[in-house]
């Protein structure tokens, strides 16, 4: 990577910027300064245009600070390229080269590629020469292996009577001593098994119950993450959450538990139940908020009609429907996952806006919390669209 590339990227985000302006009308024509709803749009025609997609994380990185310090991956200068009209990234840099500059026609990798292979090459070890020492063959006369002969015969054999004693058998000594000996082999065992049974009474005495969650209205599982609170006397209560379909498998050696349960789109619920003749298995039932559950849905409900005559009747009703379901002083946050920028807020008519437009992002909404006044509107939303990448997590 040379100084010349990142100027050749800042003239890249200039051509983005502009192609994408000759088509629709941000709430700011300088990309830095896009947000929530722009960038939705951006991605939304980048997929059209150019048939590939940039991470929410990626625009903030590269688009949101000027000048850039690095560029973006390859395929990502590709991709903005064509959407520019140009046939890639080297194209691009060829129509706009400098005072002085020289764009090798083979150049397919950067400078920082090529110096990771070169690295790669010198780290390699090196295989080191070896040489297949010749065998030395030695030829060795044959030995005479003729045993010495004797003649026995005229030899006098002196026979030397042994005398045999018997021994008394006598059985082996008891081990008066033995306790003595190894009573320190035997206190340790004791004080082992003593250890632990203390460090695993837990496990030992405890008991595992298995508790499962169901749409008490509709028989199905909860489709939010639940968060239970599992409440002790004398401690701090413990957070657990569940993904939607999962079950909460919960050890205690306690007679009691108490557990207090609550799901964006389902009423709170306080369970208290005996152990000591309690199913190891249970299924919970939790009773939907409607109110909560109907403005999710038609959040997401899709308005896609067959002609534009139907979809804006559909864009309509959708909206309709929202505005009677949130209340005109709602407060409305949309969460980001990245350290740039954290959280938006909206109003009500801009929340509207998002949800009502037709893109393919809408699938990825998901609702982190919501809240109801006595009269069933809906003031308090806190939402977030998930990005590509933590899509395909």
């Amino acid at each position: 990577m040379t100084d010349l590339d990142l100027l050749h990227f800042e003239q890249l985000k200039k051509d983005v910027q502009a192609e994408y302006l000759k088509r629709s009308t941000p709430s700011h024509d300088d990309i830095s300064k896009w947000k929530g709803i722009d960038i939705i749009y951006f991605q939304e025609d980048l997929r059209k245009k150019a048939k590939g997609n940039i991470s929410e994380k990626s625009f903030y990185t590269y688009f949101k600070t000027s000048p850039v310090t690095k560029l973006p991956r390859i395929d990502m200068l590709n991709l903005l390229s064509i959407y520019a009209g140009y046939d890639s990234w080297y194209e691009f840099k060829k129509q706009h080269l400098f005072a002085g500059e020289l764009l090798l026609e083979n150049e397919e990798l950067e400078e920082e590629e090529i110096e990771e292979l070169e690295k790669t090459v010198s780290q390699a070890p090196e295989i080191p020469k070896t040489e297949i020492p010749a065998k030395k063959i030695e030829y060795q006369s044959q030995e005479n292996t003729d045993l010495q002969k004797s003649n026995n015969d005229n030899q006098p054999v002196t026979k030397k009577e042994e005398s045999l004693t018997r021994a008394e058998i006598q059985p082996p000594a008891v081990r008066k001593n033995f306790f003595k000996k190894n009573a320190w082999a035997i206190v340790t065992s004791i004080l082992i098994a003593i250890t632990g049974v203390l460090g695993f009474k837990d496990e030992i005495f405890s008991k595992t119950y298995k508790y499962c969650f169901t749409d008490k209205d509709r028989g199905v599982s909860v489709i939010n993450t639940l968060e239970i609170r599992v409440i002790k006397e004398n401690e701090s209560p413990l957070l657990y959450k569940i993904k939607p379909g999962e079950c909460f498998y919960y050890s205690t050696k306690d007679k009691n538990i108490k557990m207090q349960i609550s799901a964006p789109f389902y009423e709170y619920l306080e369970v208290n139940r005996n152990l000591e003749n309690a199913p190891d298995e249970e299924m919970i039932e939790l009773k939907p908020d409607d109110y909560k559950m109907a403005a999710y849905y038609f959040s997401i409900k899709d308005v896609k009609g067959g002609n534009p005559e139907e979809q804006i009747a559909l864009i309509k009703q959708k909206r309709n429907q929202l505005e009677n379901l949130i209340s005109n002083s709602a407060v409305i946050y949309q969460v980001y996952d990245n350290k740039t920028y954290g959280i938006e807020r909206l109003d009500k008519q801009k929340y509207i806006t998002l949800v009502t437009t037709p893109t393919t992002s809408l699938k990825n909404l998901s609702v982190i919390e919501m809240k109801k006044d006595n009269k069933g509107k809906i003031v308090s939303i806190k939402f977030k669209i998930a990005s590509t990448d933590e899509e395909n997590k």
